[in-house]
């Protein structure tokens, strides 16, 4: 099975060779995973950095006398996607990376409460933040609200340590995905040599956008060809199937959320289009992708990757240095 992707494994299909083109890049001896960027907003939306590449990003429905309040606060610690009301707050949600949703009581009417109620059963890894900058009855009805509607974090910002909290609450990194699904990995790659589990580390975090062995080869500062001829060398799978397998693992999380369609999986892992996902699952795994949903649960989907493409390699992987030159290079 040296040379079976991940979903070959599962079903008896094989990855194509692998298919690149050849980058003029410098050699990485060593990189450091927490400052390879996430890339979680787009150009098209108003949006404030906070000056950490990487940082988690907020939607937020405010008052515009509250969005530069928030925008200062969330400075170093969190980007911010502004927007106008609930409903267009959750097409965000939809369609990509969101860690946290901001909702100002003052600017939520009564007849958006509902979205609300459905935004936090639909998506109950992603927290909704009620936000409170003046206290009046009409604020206070509002809390009630949303709390019915199952908003159970509020962020009181008149009081001296409201600004502070608040980056608290909503400007933690969101790492869920990664962190579930580099668990189990790493666990099993503990005797691997430092720079293969941050290797592994950053293939994990580089995945859901980054498509290609080429573009992930960019990102660490690797040519393509020298990455692909030491995973060769050693036997191993090559990069692109542990690329597209890990692919699948995050596709395999995100249908988890009920409330995140095949389209939106598409979008979030940087497909042109819901069809160009469903062809690609076709020809990996012979599946739609609602076939994939039901047949593949995220534990089942990582348990399975585990099994086929760590556990039969770990003699190869302790010894393996995937971005440094090491003892593969010296077999040339």
């Amino acid at each position: 099975m040296s040379q079976r992707i991940y979903a070959g494994c599962l079903l008896s299909r094989a990855f194509e060779p692998d298919d690149v083109k050849l980058r003029a890049v410098s050699d990485l001896i060593f990189f450091d995973v927490p400052a390879v960027p996430s890339h979680t907003t787009y150009r098209e939306d108003n949006v404030h950095f906070g000056s950490m590449e990487g940082s988690p990003t907020v939607a937020t429905v405010l008052l515009p006398v509250e969005r530069p309040r928030v925008d200062a606060a969330g400075s170093g610690c969190f980007a911010v996607v502004h927007r106008d009301s609930i409903p267009d707050a959750v097409r965000i949600v939809r369609e990509r990376p969101v860690d946290a949703i901001l909702v100002s009581v003052h600017r939520c009417g009564p007849e958006q409460v509902e979205v609300v109620g459905h935004l936090v059963r639909e998506f109950p890894g992603i927290p909704t933040v009620a936000l409170v900058s003046q206290h009046d009855p009409t604020a206070t009805e509002m809390l009630l609200r949303l709390g019915a509607s199952g908003v159970r974090q509020v962020v009181d910002v008149t009081s001296p340590t409201g600004w502070s909290r608040l980056r608290q609450v909503v400007g933690q990194p969101a790492t869920r995905a990664v962190a579930r699904i580099q668990g189990p990995i790493l666990d099993a790659l503990a005797e691997a040599p430092a720079d293969a589990r941050l290797f592994v580390e950053a293939l994990i975090r580089l995945a859901s956008d980054t498509p290609t062995v080429t573009s992930l080869a960019q990102k660490l500062y690797v040519r393509p060809s020298t990455l692909m001829s030491r995973f060769a060398r050693a036997g191993l799978p090559s990069p692109k199937n542990y690329l597209a397998a890990i692919r699948l693992l995050h596709a395999a999380y995100l249908f988890e959320t009920a409330g995140l369609s095949v389209a939106d999986v598409s979008y979030r892992l940087e497909y042109s289009s819901p069809q160009s996902f469903g062809r690609h699952l076709r020809a990996m795994l012979g599946l739609t992708a609602m076939e994939f949903r039901r047949r593949f649960p995220f534990p089942t989907a990582l348990q399975r990757f585990v099994e086929l493409m760590i556990t039969p390699y770990l003699p190869t992987w302790r010894t393996f240095h995937p971005v440094a030159a090491g003892s593969w290079d010296s077999k040339l």
